[in-house]
């Protein structure tokens, strides 16, 4: 029977169509295209298991789609039975004869071909920056594109891993669908931005405009203000009326900032900024605000060899010489009192509005030491100090803190011949002296060591009244006559004329230096510390003219002397 059925079925009726065949056929009556592989299509979760998602898309078998697809951003499943979902048909049946379907790679194509057509139409794409490649930086928009580093921004990014995080609008200026090529531009949307945004600036964009700005850059002599699609320079010297010694000081970048237009060339586009002009030149009405006299507080900001400058406000300082400094203290450098950034008060001595100069005073905050010397150091009382410093002129002796008084040369001994004072005093000796004299304005204090002790010529006339003999030693012959010690530090001249009765044409031949001899005094003069002496004049001692003898020579002797006197001063 079964042989002649199966004859009969191959002589008569065609072989029955598969199931697959059947599906396909029931497809085309009902108006639809046979199932392709590569495609995707629509379906219905039936079921939802731990592992899988089963999906009937009306084919002889279902499809199990992993759970892992349908997981959302808090790793949730998503999905629940009866819910549509499109999936791609990767194989019509596995080895277990169901459909192999996968969501996550529909989900891919479906982005491609979204992104394809915002290509084909010139559209902007949006997405997130994910990660740093190499040569620029990698970008989820549903697949990974590439950003590369000079389609950034418009400048030349150092930093390329500050945007990582940031989402932002891309045009796509490479896409190849079948390498999976996407490159991304960011730098085009902004130029374009940054062009409409000049376009808008540059209306505005006149000398004296007030305009609203974001630091762009800083350099050494100033920053870059980003006005809207056009950069600004404002130099350092605009930034404010204080000092700045870098624009960091003043400005950081991303600041918005409020500028003024100084200069603005419409041919090169170069805009020059201010932000001090905004402000009132502190400097105008400054006398008013810092009269002389007034006490002020300020900050040390520089130094210089000759003195100190004081920031009052910001764009306002003024100098305190070193004079100024100190009454008393004397230092190589200000910088041995004080160092920029110290706070200090001072007085204001002179301000010169015109010439933006003020003149200020540290010492007259406290009272002047030497207005209180005259007081305590009057006129002839004696102090004790130690020697401070030497010199070729005289002796510094220390009064105070901070003042010494001076012994002249000529007033450290009444007779001593004194060619220099470290002959007799060395720095830190123990001395004794009299005030002579303080003169407080140029700040000079003059001592003396030999007014301690009468002057020996005052009293010369009573010891030694003319007439009297005298013994001395010769010190000096000259070509008129010979000088004679007849006490310490007292000398008198012999005249040639007073050597001998006869004439002398050269006192050498007569007498020599380190002579002891006898004289005369024959005239003493305490005004002008003159004494004439005679050696000849011993001859006529017991004369009965004895004294119209002396009162003769007296006479002559003060001429000689007067013209000897002439002679040396020529």
């Amino acid at each position: 029977m079964e042989k002649m059925q199966t004859s009969s079925e191959s002589m008569g009726h065609e072989a029955e169509p598969s199931f697959a065949e059947m599906f396909e056929a029931s497809m085309k009556d009902r108006g639809g295209e046979p199932v392709k592989e590569g495609e995707i299509v629509k379906g219905t979760v039936i079921q939802v298991t731990k592992d899988y998602a089963v999906v009937d898309i009306g084919y002889k078998s279902e499809g199990q789609v992993p759970i892992s697809e349908f997981l959302n951003a808090k790793g949730e499943v998503s999905i629940k039975a009866g819910d549509p979902v499109e999936v791609l048909l990767e194989s019509r049946e596995n080895d277990t004869g169901m459909v192999v379907l996968s969501k996550e790679k529909a989900d891919k194509m479906r982005i491609w071909d979204d992104i394809s057509a915002a290509c084909e139409r010139d559209e902007l794409i949006e997405g997130t920056i994910v990660g740093r490649v190499k040569g620029g930086l990698s970008v989820d928009i549903g697949v990974k594109a590439f950003l590369p580093g000079s389609q950034v921004d418009i400048r030349p990014v150092r930093n390329l891993d500050k945007f990582i995080g940031e989402r932002h609008k891309f045009k796509v200026i490479k896409f190849n669908k079948k390498r999976g090529n996407i490159v991304l531009s960011r730098r085009v949307l902004l130029e374009k931005e940054r062009e409409e945004m000049k376009k808008e600036t540059l209306k505005k964009l006149k000398e004296g405009a007030i305009l609203t700005g974001v630091v762009k850059n800083l350099t050494d002599y100033g920053a870059f203000i980003d006005l809207g699609g056009i950069d600004g320079l404002l130099h350092i010297t605009d930034m404010s009326w204080g000092r700045i010694n870098h624009p960091s000081e003043a400005l950081n970048v991303g600041d918005e900032v409020r500028v003024v237009v100084l200069k603005f060339d419409p041919a090169s586009e170069r805009v020059s900024l201010g932000t001090k002009q905004i402000q009132e030149d502190p400097w105008h009405r400054i006398d008013e605000k810092y009269p002389p006299g007034t006490r002020v507080h300020g900050k040390v900001v520089s130094l210089t060899d000759y003195g100190a400058f004081i920031e009052l406000e910001p764009g306002v300082e003024g100098l305190v010489h070193s004079s100024e400094m100190s009454w008393t203290k004397r230092f190589k450098h200000p910088s041995k009192i004080m160092n920029p950034g110290d706070q200090v008060e001072a007085v204001v001595l002179d301000v010169d509005a015109k010439g933006k100069r003020i003149s200020l005073g540290m010492k007259q905050i406290e009272p002047n030491p030497w207005t209180l010397l005259e007081d305590k150091y009057p006129i002839g009382s004696v102090i004790k100090g130690q020697v401070r410093n030497v010199t070729d002129f005289g002796v510094f002796v220390g009064v105070e803190e901070g003042i010494d008084g001076l012994v002249h040369v000529s007033d450290i001994s009444w007779v001593e011949r004194i060619k220099h004072p470290g002959e007799k005093y060395k720095k830190g000796d123990e001395v004794e002296a009299v005030v002579l004299n303080i003169d407080v304005e140029n700040e000079r204090f003059s001592l003396g060591i030999k007014q301690l002790t009468p002057d020996p010529w005052e009293t010369l006339n009573e010891r030694k009244p003319v007439g009297t003999r005298a013994h001395g030693k010769i010190i000096k012959v000259t070509d008129f006559g010979a000088f004679v010690e007849i006490e310490p530090g007292i000398e008198g001249l012999v005249h040639v004329s007073e050597l001998r009765e006869e004439r002398v044409e050269n006192p050498r031949d007569v007498v020599k230096e380190g002579d002891e001899v006898d004289v005369k005094i024959i005239d003493i003069n305490t005004a002008d510390r003159k004494v004439a002496l005679s050696i000849k004049a011993l001859a006529h001692e017991g004369d009965e003219d004895y004294r119209e003898y002396l009162r003769k020579q007296q006479t002559e002797s003060r001429a000689r002397l007067g013209d000897v006197m002439k002679n040396l001063k020529k």
